[in-house]
């Protein structure tokens, strides 16, 4: 991951806050932003249900891949929307051979980026989107993706962090032609409602695809307790359920991968961003970087 991106350390705190969401300000001297070399990046349309358009961050490789087609990755937000740190994922996925696409799931509530804390967008905006929508965009999005020759949806897998590490659960369960999924500290278990009927953890029996699940032993809001109630559940699934494999850093919190962010353990980022890469391999999604 190291070797495709720019280290922002000289830069001023002004100039890495731009693009990333109002919630998280201040961004990290540390922040780490890919450069889009080689690359077809930026922003395109999804049509969506009821004749709208979803806006959606697109990366692509300008080299060819097998027979001149991508394999695919899904990537889902974190809970702040579509800001430059998930755009990021996406050029860091696309260095490595993958057609990377993230919609912008929140699009119909409102716009994530520009809500200045965390209580305010949850009430605002998350707790609006249901998964019913989210799903539906999501096979919009592939939809999408399958009009575009150089992606190859039967090679197709999905990530996700925090808000949507819990998405990755669900549509791994929703979606029959996903070959994995990478689940970055979503929650498993917890209170439903209308508009979030399930958690991860009611699911096990309908997964599609098998999920990697990775979790940070002091994430205060996803206890260990709540990974090991998932492990057990998994351990008596079906195929998919059981070739899941659920991983713990002791030294991590919530959002380690999130490098803008004082939570960014860079050892354990870059150690479970390898294991993602591996997984997505083992199961017909292979990573092919230029040389």
């Amino acid at each position: 991951m190291e070797d495709n991106v720019i280290n922002r350390r000289g830069f001023t705190t002004a100039g890495l806050a731009a693009g990333f969401a109002l919630a998280v300000q201040p961004v990290s001297a540390e922040t780490i932003i890919t450069d889009a070399d080689n690359l077809e990046a930026g922003m395109v349309q999804v049509p969506v249900a009821g004749g709208a358009t979803m806006g959606a961050y697109r990366a692509v490789p300008r080299w060819a891949g097998q027979g001149g087609h991508h394999p695919v990755v899904l990537v889902v937000q974190e809970i702040f929307g579509l800001h430059e740190h998930i755009r990021d994922l996406c050029r860091r996925l696309a260095k490595s051979g993958y057609y990377a696409i993230a919609p912008d799931l929140y699009f119909r509530q409102g716009d994530a980026t520009k809500v200045p804390d965390i209580p305010t967008l949850v009430r605002d905006i998350v707790s609006k989107v249901s998964d019913e929508q989210v799903m539906a965009d999501l096979d919009a999005t592939v939809a999408f993706v399958k009009t575009d020759g150089r992606a190859d949806t039967r090679r197709m897998a999905i990530t996700g962090f925090c808000w949507g590490g819990r998405i990755v659960w669900l549509y791994s369960a929703h979606n029959p032609d996903l070959k994995a999924g990478a689940a970055w500290y979503g929650r498993l278990v917890g209170n439903t409602d209308a508009a979030h009927p399930k958690n991860p953890i009611d699911l096990v029996d309908q997964l599609n695809a098998p999920v990697l699940g990775l979790y940070g032993a002091k994430d205060e809001g996803i206890p260990v307790a709540s990974v090991d109630q998932m492990r057990a559940a998994l351990a008596k699934g079906d195929k998919a359920a059981s070739d899941c494999k659920l991983m713990v850093f002791e030294d991590s919190g919530h959002g380690f991968n999130a490098d803008y962010r004082p939570s960014y353990n860079p050892v354990d980022a870059k150690a479970a961003w390898k294991q993602m890469l591996e997984w997505f391999k083992k199961h017909g999604v292979p990573y092919v970087p230029h040389a």
